[in-house]
């Protein structure tokens, strides 16, 4: 709560005021200057919120797909998980690369049509060496003096092609929920620095995830076109309708109902005769029902009692008045 002047200070202040030895004007101390994020407005943003944390819950599947296939592979414990994922150009990307470097290249196939731009596909050096010593009966460690240019020969190359493709091959699981899409493994560039796989100013995506082992741990960078992103988001909304608000067309249908035909059944009661009385049965006979003639009546719709009522006349014509509902219908017909 604010402290409350009382007269005497409050005309001490006054005399000081005018005396010249206080300031009317109260020092305002000084706030930290708030940072903003610069916006570029020559190439804006692609994508939303919303979406970002679509592909966030999207490859969260996909690093436990991930986490289970690499285990059974190498057979070895190794965590998976996401680490960032952000809309970038491609020449982030791409400046972060070396000539010793590897990348793979997949294409998705959204409903039998293959995207013509690539998703490129990276995994650092030391732990893809230590998948590979994996494979080949090793404990997976790596040399700490392993050079930052390192060069693959033809047999890792060719281990390495082969877990890539086998990681590529259950990318498309992750998005079972959203869009049923396939990534097809292409091929592999040794040297992606001399190749202009994308266009520079190209809007991407980078899905950097962690890959944990015992005595080692990388990274592995998804690096997604926009555009390939902007045709599998147009596609999905009309194969997920559950995010679309539905309209209401509840008038219209009970506007075509009312139309429609429905045989009600007033049923009195049943008993049970042989052929040969019903056989003599002749005009003024009467049928015992078993009922007292003040029981009341049932109507039946598609074999199930749904209201009970009264018999009486209307009109000069036999009618039943309705005097209660029967919501279980089943139970009152047993």
């Amino acid at each position: 709560m604010a402290e409350v002047l009382s007269q005497s200070q409050i005309d001490a202040l006054l005399s000081a005021v005018r005396s010249g030895e206080k300031d009317v004007e109260d020092k305002v101390e000084e706030q930290p200057e708030k940072k903003y994020r610069k916006y570029d407005f020559y190439s804006p943003r692609k994508f939303t919120k919303d979406r970002i944390k679509m592909l966030n819950s999207i490859f969260d599947s996909y690093t436990r797909i991930l986490n289970s296939r690499i285990n059974g592979l190498l057979h070895t414990n190794c965590e998976v998980e996401v680490e960032s994922i952000e809309e970038q150009h491609y020449y982030e990307f791409s400046n972060a690369l070396t000539e010793g470097d590897v990348l793979s290249l997949a294409y998705v196939d959204v409903k039998d049509h293959t995207e013509e731009m690539p998703v490129l596909v990276y995994l650092s050096t030391s732990v893809t060496l230590s998948m590979i010593d994996r494979m080949l009966g090793g404990e997976g460690d790596i040399d700490e003096d392993l050079p930052s240019e390192y060069t693959f020969t033809d047999l890792e190359l060719r281990l390495y092609e082969n877990i890539v493709e086998d990681l590529i091959s259950v990318m498309g699981n992750s998005w079972e929920n959203y869009l049923p899409l396939k990534f097809e493994y292409s091929r592999t560039e040794v040297n992606p620095t001399l190749v202009q796989l994308l266009g520079v100013d190209e809007t991407v995506v980078i899905v950097d995830v962690n890959l944990n082992f015992p005595n080692c741990s990388g990274r592995m960078s998804i690096c997604m076109p926009g555009v390939t992103l902007s045709n599998v988001f147009a596609e999905m909304n009309p194969e997920n309708p559950g995010r679309k608000v539905e309209e209401d067309n509840s008038e219209d249908i009970f506007e075509s109902l009312r139309d429609s035909s429905l045989d009600i059944v007033a049923e009195l009661g049943s008993t049970q005769l042989l052929l040969s009385d019903v056989y003599h049965l002749s005009v003024g006979d009467v049928i015992d029902l078993g009922q007292p003639k003040d029981s009341p009546v049932y109507l039946t719709i598609g074999g199930y009692h749904w209201f009970s009522g009264r018999i009486g006349t209307h009109k000069k014509n036999m009618a039943v008045k309705i005097d209660e509902v029967c919501y279980q219908a089943e139970r009152r017909s047993e």
